[in-house]
């Protein structure tokens, strides 16, 4: 939703395109800087807790992106940059805990994860214009991402149950993958 439709949803607001522009380079910027930033504190802030945070985090993020005033860059900016933390690290940490749960499984987990990650971003790239040309406006359709945000929350707790948190946020190969045996 963000790196498709933050533009239009924020010039739809009566903000300068260049303004939209600076959102969506903002949610960008702060999902690179988040990954670094949970990498560096995972010492204090489990990988685990991160996990469960942030999809909720995010969910809050589309709630506001959902309200926005008119006329209000700097609001537009900041709530993307929040939806840009809440989507930091949730990609490397779902392959990591994926990977470490089924470990006998590591590329297949890897790629299902990215597969998945695809079709979500095709479907939120092409699935909501037919939904603002049915008379949708984006700010309805933000909302019910937060929805979907909180039930990836909720799911967050099935996928690390009782799991430690994984030993970096960026996944990395297990060493019998990195050293196949010959067969």
């Amino acid at each position: 939703m963000n790196g498709n439709w933050s533009q239009l949803d924020v010039t739809s607001l009566g903000v300068r395109p260049a303004i939209a522009s600076l959102a969506l380079t903002g949610f960008w910027a702060v999902v690179t800087a988040g990954r670094v930033l949970l990498a560096a504190v995972q010492r204090w802030v489990p990988s685990r807790a991160a996990y469960h945070g942030l999809p909720f985090l995010l969910a809050v993020a589309f709630v506001l992106i959902a309200a926005l005033p008119s006329h209000a860059p700097a609001a537009a900016v900041a709530a993307f940059c929040l939806a840009g933390l809440g989507c930091s690290a949730l990609l490397p940490l779902t392959i990591s805990f994926g990977q470490q749960k089924l470990a006998d499984r590591q590329a297949m987990v890897a790629g299902g994860v990215i597969a998945c990650y695809q079709v979500g971003y095709g479907l939120a790239a092409f699935g909501v214009g037919p939904l603002t040309s049915a008379g949708v406006r984006l700010p309805a359709i933000f909302a019910a991402s937060a929805v979907v945000a909180a039930v990836m929350g909720a799911l967050s707790f099935a996928v690390a149950h009782r799991q430690p948190s994984p030993a970096t946020v960026h996944p990395r190969p297990s060493p019998a993958a990195a050293h196949p045996r010959p067969r």
